[in-house]
């Protein structure tokens, strides 16, 4: 089984292009869909994120709003939030690639905000980044509620640049262009994944 990484920065068209890949018939584990569901009510990571953060607590679930401005200026609180949830979302990972392989899926994909910064590209066979001119997404991001200048500034100052990413990057994917330039891209990606995925089940 061919494991594929997506990432790219925010406002980069990461979650358009998820939807594509699996429009194209590829499984997607989605790491922000599964923080989501730990953090909802019922989620395995609620008492543990309660009892470090109180004041996030609303009801049965976490408010991740308040979360988010708990942590967002604070290093200590954040790596001690990461240190709760990242086992969490490793481990539902890695559930979903046990019952990919039990499916026999040729081809899967992680998708992952933090790929490269958290080393993740290592339990990859190829990273697929999305990309866009540093104008376009500042104009995506903003469009955000609550978004300003300093948040967004922030939270690229925590994340690598788009150029390192694309550096890095096995396939590079095009979001400012078109949505046709887009869906061309990935479908030329997936097109080579799938031939690679069969001359692989072929064997020497």
């Amino acid at each position: 089984m061919i494991v594929l990484g997506l990432t790219g920065s925010l406002g980069m068209g990461k979650s358009t292009a998820a939807a594509v890949l699996r429009r194209l018939g590829l499984p997607v584990h989605d790491a922000d869909a599964s923080v989501h569901r730990l953090l909802a009510k019922g989620g395995a990571a609620v008492a543990a994120v309660a009892r470090e953060f109180p004041e996030a607590l609303v009801g049965d679930s976490i408010d991740r709003a308040t979360l988010g401005r708990r942590v967002f200026a604070d290093p200590a609180a954040l790596r001690r939030l990461e240190a709760i949830l990242h086992p969490l979302v490793r481990a539902e990972e890695n559930r979903f690639l046990a019952a990919a392989r039990r499916r026999r899926e040729p081809v899967v994909v992680l998708d992952i905000p933090l790929l490269f910064e958290t080393g993740g590209e290592g339990r990859c066979d190829g990273v697929i980044v999305v990309s866009a001119p540093a104008w376009l997404q500042r104009q995506r991001v903003m469009r955000r509620p609550g978004m300003t200048d300093v948040r967004l500034s922030a939270i690229r100052a925590k994340q690598m640049p788009d150029r390192e990413k694309r550096r890095r990057a096995t396939w590079v994917v095009p979001t400012g262009l078109s949505r046709a330039a887009t869906l061309r891209r990935l479908k030329e990606i997936v097109r080579t994944v799938r031939t690679e995925s069969r001359a692989v089940a072929k064997g020497p």
